[in-house]
Order: structure tokens, then sequence, then C-alpha cells
């Protein structure tokens, strides 16, 4: 059965299918390959540079060098595609934002960019549920297949790292190194979670006994809980399932597809595109296009001051627009307003200016032609 998407961005409501998303689309905005519930804007910033509370999965299949030795290269490739596809569709489906492949291991974080209170909860459902998936790739494949997760929460640093020639976005912390240790440590068809993973799962998973590992790199024991795949619980519907982002389509707003057109590549962090000061520019040079002569004449004039007059009120609603959004989304994720840079406070005050200064032409230009000429008539 095909995979149901979001209709709208769950970060930060941008349309995504449609007339409008197609629209969108030739802007340069799609779904994100690492969550197609979140838009590419929202999977560039992943709250950039923000150290933040999350949880983080790692799982892998178990003895996979000695599968591909006995599988030998093709069939092992068939198999490692169908766990991702699997698994991605699993992690979709908990809120989980896919940070990378590493051989045949996934890594995804929880709580960002996609905010879920729950994200422990998620994460662990998460990992369950890859192991139920385990057993139908073992019937389609006809292949004693297993796998293994971790699963920590903590916090961690998100942002781009790599070189100048390519970047890419992580999670950096010691939760991420836990929870890949607990994913190396867990035997197959199994799920290593943490204490913090399981005091939010307990009820869940009653009586599954405490144990003490040493992993390497950590000073202290770490406390930690084995879920076997065989001992799994009943779990109850979990709030993944009662916000389902498919089960409701948002009407589009004209703020939204405005923004979404004009704003620039990240949603939350800066206010205004390239698109933006383009429309700026032209709309003051279409508010100065009386001064010139041989636009003076009435068939030019009127579209050019109707042009200057639409640019400018559109960019100050985008400005407003904009700002009105960053706000809301730092109250819902109770945090501080993201900074903007002085590259990006310099752009919105530019085109704020241009703005105004063609809203202020146009108006003189007006009380120029029908006032002042009013006058000179007596």
């Amino acid at each position: 059965m095909a995979e149901q998407l979001a209709p709208v961005c769950v970060v930060c409501s941008t349309t995504l299918e449609g007339p409008v998303g197609v629209l969108f689309h030739l802007f340069g905005i799609r779904r994100s390959g690492r969550n197609p519930n979140v838009c590419n804007r929202c999977d560039a910033h992943m709250q950039e540079g923000r150290i933040i509370e999350m949880s983080v999965l790692f799982a892998d299949l178990a003895s996979f060098t000695e599968m591909t030795h006995r599988l030998g290269a093709e069939r092992s490739y068939q198999v490692v595609d169908s766990f991702f596809k699997m698994a991605n569709g699993v992690l979709v489906k908990h809120d989980a934002f896919i940070d990378k492949y590493i051989g045949d291991a996934v890594m995804a974080i929880f709580n960002a960019p996609i905010r879920n209170t729950e994200h422990a909860a998620a994460a662990a459902a998460a990992a369950v549920d890859i192991l139920e998936g385990i057993k139908t790739l073992r019937q389609e494949l006809k292949i004693d297949l297993h796998a293994r997760v971790g699963v920590a929460s903590g916090y961690a640093r998100v942002g781009r790292v790599g070189s100048e020639e390519r970047k890419d976005y992580t999670a950096i912390g010691d939760v991420v190194n836990l929870a890949s240790r607990l994913e190396g440590q867990a035997f197959p068809g199994e799920v290593l979670v943490d204490g913090t993973v399981y005091a939010c799962i307990a009820e869940d998973y009653p009586q599954v006994p405490l144990e003490s590992l040493s992993i390497r790199g950590f000073d202290e024991p770490i406390a930690a809980y084995r879920i076997i795949e065989e001992k799994q619980a009943q779990r109850p519907a979990r709030a993944t399932d009662e916000k389902d982002p498919t089960r409701s389509r948002q009407a589009v707003g004209l703020g939204a597809v405005l923004f979404a057109i004009l704003g620039a590549p990240c949603a939350a962090t800066t206010i205004l595109g390239p698109l933006s000061v383009a429309l700026g520019l032209g709309a003051a040079f279409g508010s100065l296009g009386p001064i010139m002569h041989t636009l003076d004449s009435t068939p030019v004039r009127i579209p050019l001051q109707i042009f200057a007059v639409l640019g400018a009120v559109i960019n100050l609603y985008v400005i407003w627009y904009a700002n009105r959004q960053r706000h809301k989304m730092a109250r819902e994720a109770s945090g501080a307003l993201p900074e903007l840079t002085r590259w990006e406070r310099n752009k919105v005050r530019l085109v704020a200016g241009l703005s105004v200064f063609s809203l202020l032409a146009v108006a003189y230009e007006m009380y120029a032609h029908v006032v002042i000429e009013k006058m000179s008539l007596f």
C-alpha cells in the first residue's frame, strides 16, 4: 500500500501537494528526502546551531558481513535496500528525521525539526516497529534476517558539518554516541534503550530488568533495558497516531503562498529571499518611472505605479507574515526567537526601505498629477 503523506509541511505548514504545491515546486520548494512530511526549507535549517533535547535511533542488520559473504554483493544490496525502505516508512510514520545511512545502518533523530514532546516514546515505538518489519522481510526475502536497534535520549547540537564543497546536517553529542553504542551491544532481535527512554515506555514494557552497561567513551556505567522481539507488549496507540497530519487538510492562506515564493530557503530563521529583494528593486524602479519623460505618458505611468504599489504592499505583508510565523514557532517550541544574521537584518531593512520609498514616491506622483496640476489651472 502506498505511503500516505501529509499535504502540508508539518513544521511550517507550506503546501506540498495540489496545484499550489506544483507552483511551489517551480520555486524549488519540495518534500524533504529525509522526511517527506517536511519541506526542504525546514530540512535545511533543522534548528541550525542550537542544542536541543532529542532522541536518537540507530538500527542495522545483524551479521551483515557474514550475510554479504554468503549471498554476494548483488543479493546483499537487494536485502539492504529492502531494509532501508521498510525502516524509512516506519521512521516517517513516527515523525523521525533520517539523519544518514551508514553501510547497513540507519540513524534517525526525533524532535528536530518536527517537534514532539513524546519523542522518546516515539523513538522506542519506531524501534519496535522496525523489528516487526523485519519479520515481514524474512518472509518476503526468504532469508533469516534480524535487526539490532539502539535508542537514547539527551541533548545534542544540530547543524551543518563538512567542507566548503559539501555540507550535511547532523546532530552531534553524547546522546548520538550513546545510541550508536547501545545498538552495537544489542543482540539480534532486540531494542536496547537507555534509562531515559525506558522511563517513558515502562508501562508498555513492565518488568524489563535493568542492566548496567560499560559503554566505551562513557566514564560511568549506563542504565539500559532490553526489549526483546518475542516478548513485545501490545502497545496502545500513541500520540503519533492521534496527530497524524495526513488526516486533515489545511486551507492555504495568502501569506503562506506569498512567503513560500518570496521567502528564503529557510522558513524559520531567515525572513526574505532574493526574489523579494528583486521585487523591491522593481517596485522602486516602477515608482520612479514617471520621472523619466519617456515613461510619463498615462498608458505607461499607471501600470508602473500599480506594479510599484503591489510590489511594495506584497513585500511589507511578507515581512509582517514572516515575523508572525517566527514568533509563533518560538512560542510553540517554548524557546527564544531565532536571531537573524547581520546580512539578513540588512536585507529586511533594504526591502522594507525600498517598499516604503515606492509607496511614498507613488503617493507624491499622484499628488503632483492630481492636486498640483489642478491648482495650476486656477
